[in-house]
């Protein structure tokens, strides 16, 4: 309590924390005031520590250079002269180089000190005394405190904090809190412009950063946040800053400037929760304060010091005017001095003459009646608290004419904040996912219609060994729900998807979602609107299978939901959208299979196990799942030897949930186990991967439709000891849809 009271807590009557109030006394004792001379800070600094702070020299300029930072005081009350450091965190020079003096607003603290306005106690060696608080005809604590807040009858005049360094405040609930309570949170966000470059591209122009965050680590988080791959679309940061801040962030060509000032806000320090507590020493005890009691005491303290000041100009006058009153009487006995003038005609020559040569009675007459005037007007202030507050508002309005300037920090209401939705026009985008899980989006504008048979455009250059395995048109407002194995969700919006040109090779997924170690994607479901009567309907490899309404998804969260329970060891291998009706088949490892209506599984709560849908032998798991409604699509299931065939739908007979199956294909040493099943059309393409990387790409119409009782027919060639590890779909829909000016050539 001791050493909170000494050196950490500002009272509440000057806002000034001990060290902080024995510099500007010091500093005004020293004559360093407003349009005098500068000093060496040294000289300060060695002023305060013999007579007034018994700690080292460091802490007290550590005090002095903060006083002098704008970057850290709203009204700086010290002129500096020097390098006094910086916002990128440089440190300043050594106090032997550096100057200060008093700004004129310090003089307001120390107004009227010497007029018994306030206590003077001994100094800690008793060689001369110091005051106990400053007079602060300014609000200190209010102007230059950590916080700044306001209650709804006080909010036209006191909006919120007015931060140094300016930038936003995001919603004023948090700053109600702090006055109402003494104590709250406020988000502080930093402000940036958006703009276009000749190339087309656009890029950020950060011009303002949150209070307290350091310009060097603000740069250096963004450039980790670069290098860790957790922002990708960034290109360049440039520090293009002087005495006005300009940081530029370059982005890659297609990247939407405003999700990645979202991602800047998100992951670093562009946006920060500001904590306040209005902590005051209240007659020497620490008090937490609500905006009316703070300023309840502030004016109390005013009144005291107001009365004490009058008192003394009173005091003063009075004595003045008893020295006054002596001469006054000696004036009027003046015929008892003139007798010695012995050549003038009359006692009034004589009178004259003596004013004349000596100008001494009207003078002393008019300060005597100008003293009377004065003194009943000082007695009157005494008498009236009225006329003591009205001194206090006059003096404050003074101090305002003379030192107010524009609001730097603009309060946003967090209701009405920026949505980026509302600036992207909903277009067709078509989006394109690859095998090894590269994504971009491209506007179906950039595409032409082509007749049927065309020889098509390159969708989508991947790295080698990589392909395009899912393409579909989807809204810019729509979402994709991603689900991974690990049973959880993730959501991205159309538009957040990077868009790259038509033959550009896509991002990997990994650096969009927030996935944690070897967490990996398997299934992913294109949504616009979270309607009750759909569902998502998931598979894991023991066979579970579980229904949810696709409303129980429309909360994203960016660090993923959960969308199915699991049992250890269990593994998500399948989601897909449903309308309540399909019909669901399961294939697994050893060549099983089980169909059943989705109608067989009730809806269930997103954070619960599911229920089974097929029984397993031991060592045995599913692989695939498919949901469809058409009995006249086709299966087609891929084995480990190579082997394959494709299958109707309807061929798998429909059973209840839960049962052993029917034999979707025969496996064997031949064949060898299933690897993949996938729900196909004749004009589709397929690629099948080896294991040591090779692919085999072929129209799905060259494999011919057999039964379900079978053995397939050979999809690849392998070499001894390969086998086949995936398969992957790439969708044909017979024409592409493409822009529809026919006019342009093929080669186009």
């Amino acid at each position: 309590m001791s050493v909170n009271t000494n050196r950490a807590i500002p009272d509440l009557r000057d806002g000034l924390k001990p060290s902080t109030r024995r510099l500007l006394y010091a500093m005004g004792e020293m004559n360093l005031t407003a349009g005098r001379s500068y000093d060496k800070c040294a000289a300060v600094v060695g002023e305060v520590m013999k007579n007034f702070h018994p700690h080292g020299d460091g802490p007290i300029y550590d005090t002095l250079v903060g006083l002098v930072q704008d970057f850290a005081m709203r009204y700086p009350l010290v002129d500096g002269q020097g390098n006094f450091g910086s916002i990128d965190d440089d440190p300043p020079g050594a106090m032997r180089y550096t100057e200060c003096r008093l700004m004129r607003i310090a003089d307001e603290m120390l107004a009227d000190i010497h007029k018994n306005t306030v206590d003077f106690q001994p100094n800690y060696k008793e060689s001369t005394t110091e005051p106990t608080v400053l007079p602060a005809r300014l609000p200190n604590l209010l102007v230059n405190g950590t916080t700044e807040a306001t209650l709804e009858d006080l909010m036209v005049h006191i909006p919120g904090p007015d931060f140094p360094t300016a930038a936003e405040i995001v919603g004023r609930a948090g700053i109600r809190d702090i006055y109402a309570n003494g104590r709250g949170s406020i988000t502080v966000r930093g402000k940036a412009v958006i703009e276009r470059t000749k190339e087309g591209r656009e890029r950020i122009l950060i011009t303002e950063i949150p209070y307290q965050v350091k310009k060097n680590h603000l740069l250096q988080k963004m450039y980790d946040l670069v290098a860790g791959k957790i922002i990708t679309g960034i290109s360049d940061i440039r520090d293009e800053s002087d005495h006005n801040m300009r940081v530029i962030v370059e982005l890659k060509r297609g990247e939407i400037a405003q999700v990645i000032l979202n991602q800047l806000y998100k992951h670093a320090q562009m946006q920060t929760n500001y904590s306040a507590i209005m902590l005051c020493l209240v007659d020497g005890l620490p008090k937490v304060l609500s905006l009316k009691e703070i300023m309840s005491y502030y004016l109390v303290h005013r009144r005291e010091v107001v009365r004490r000041r009058t008192q003394y100009d009173l005091d003063v006058c009075e004595r003045r005017s008893h020295i006054l009153e002596g001469y006054r009487i000696a004036l009027n006995n003046i015929e008892d001095v003139i007798d010695i003038v012995q050549t003038a005609e009359s006692p009034e020559d004589a009178r004259n003459l003596l004013i004349e040569n000596y100008d001494l009675s009207e003078k002393i007459n008019d300060e005597y009646a100008n003293l009377i005037e004065q003194i009943e007007e000082l007695r009157t202030i005494l008498g009236s608290e009225i006329l003591i507050t009205n001194i206090i508002k006059e003096e404050l309005l003074e101090l305002k004419a003379k030192y107010a300037g524009e609001r730097r920090t603009q309060i946003v209401d967090a209701a009405t904040e920026f949505n980026i939705e509302d600036l992207i026009a909903d277009e067709e985008m078509v989006v394109a996912i690859s095998h090894e899980g590269y994504i971009k989006r491209v506007p179906i504008t950039t595409y032409r219609r082509q007749h049927r048979g065309g020889v098509g455009v390159i969708g989508m250059q991947s790295k080698e060994g990589d392909y395009p395995e899912q393409v579909f048109i989807a809204s810019a407002h729509q979402y994709i729900l991603f689900f991974t194995d690990r049973g959880k969700c993730y959501w991205l919006k159309v538009f957040e998807i990077p868009e790259r040109g038509r033959t550009a090779s896509g991002q990997a997924i990994v650096n969009l979602l927030r996935l944690e170690n070897d967490e990996k994607i398997t299934a992913f479901v294109p949504v616009r609107e979270f309607d009750e009567e759909r569902f998502v309907f998931m598979a894991t490899e023991r066979g579970i299978v579980k229904k949810c309404s696709l409303a129980v998804f429309s909360r994203p969260n960016s660090a993923g939901i959960i969308a199915i329970k699991l049992d250890e060891g269990d593994k998500l291998i399948g989601a897909q959208l449903t309308e309540g009706d399909h019909n669901i088949l399961l294939v697994t490892r050893s060549g099983g299979s089980i169909r059943f209506n989705e109608e067989e599984v009730r809806k269930l709560g997103r954070a619960t196990m599911g229920v089974r849908g097929i029984r397993l032998e031991k060592d045995d798991f599913v692989v695939g799942m498919v949901a469809a409604v058409d009995e006249g699509e086709t299966v087609l299931i891929v084995t480990e030897n190579g082997y394959g065939k494709r299958t109707l739908l309807a061929n798998y007979r429909l059973q209840g949930r839960a049962g052993k199956g029917v034999i979707a294909i025969k496996t064997s040493a031949r064949n060898g186990p299933v690897v993949a099943m996938k729900m196909v059309a004749d004009n589709d393409e397929l690629i099948i991967v080896n294991s040591n990387g090779m692919l085999t790409r072929m129209v799905v119409n060259d494999i011919r439709t057999i039964g379900r009782n079978t053995q397939g027919v050979r999809l690849m060639s392998l070499r001894k000891e390969e086998i086949v590890v995936d398969v992957g779909k790439i969708p044909q829909n017979g024409e592409e849809v493409q822009n529809d000016d026919e006019s342009e050539t093929d080669e186009s």
